[in-house]
């Protein structure tokens, strides 16, 4: 059986990638990022959602990025947008997360012995973020097998992006039919410690609009709205 390294943030799309991934049949390790955001409580959600689709292992790696700033998740001093969405990258973007993610992913891969990378990137209902993007994606694989002794040796490195095109409708539905538990999921920005959404930012909006076109029950405690 294949190991697979899952990016597990606690959101929406992270829960679908795992159950994705584990319905292929990948013994899964999870890992998720502290990397200074504004609230904890998507990282205790990223526990409860691994350990309710039995995964092999779960690591929690700590890279405070609030001490560059430049985002509205790493720096308070900076507000979240709560007015919808705006022409342009936002400033809920992190910047280079998702490389640093993925790059901490890599190396635990290579230890494991295992070829394959899950992340929950999506291009079509997202914030605009330049490193969700398909070219980004195809890039970092592309990376990856020139800079990995394990690819090096002939073995060939996958980074996964499963619900890369698909709308967040059609993730819920895919996720649904998978049984995720999408009331174990945190995906706002500003949730409070308890995990209650705030209902307003860019990421409670998209998800809100995704269970409202898939005519399925929004199961997230929302703050407002």
């Amino acid at each position: 059986m294949r190991k697979a390294v899952v990016l597990l943030s606690g959101g929406l799309d992270s829960a679908t990638t795992l159950a994705i991934a584990c319905d292929k049949g990948f013994v899964c390790y999870a890992l998720s990022i502290d990397y200074g955001q504004r609230h904890q409580s998507e990282l205790a959600a990223a526990l409860k959602i691994g350990q309710s689709m039995g995964i092999q292992a779960h690591q929690t790696i700590s890279v405070d990025l609030s001490a560059l700033g430049g985002s509205a998740l790493t720096d308070r001093s900076i507000a979240v947008p709560t007015e919808g969405t705006i022409a342009g990258i936002p400033v809920t973007y992190v910047p280079a997360r998702n490389t640093i993610m993925l790059s901490l992913a890599l190396a635990w891969a290579e230890v494991l012995g295992s070829y394959d990378i899950f992340i929950g990137v999506n291009a079509i209902d997202y914030s605009g973020y330049p490193d969700c993007r398909p070219d980004y994606i195809e890039a970092f694989e592309k990376m990856s097998n020139l800079a990995t002794k394990t690819a090096r040796e002939g073995n060939k490195l996958m980074l996964h992006a499963p619900l890369l095109n698909l709308s967040k409708k059609e993730i819920i539905c895919l996720g649904t039919e998978l049984g995720v538990d999408y009331a174990l999921t945190v995906s706002c920005y500003q949730a409070n410690e308890s995990g209650s959404a705030c209902g307003l930012c860019d990421a409670c909006r998209i998800r809100k609009a995704g269970f409202l076109a898939a005519d399925i029950s929004d199961p997230t405690r929302y703050r407002i709205g």
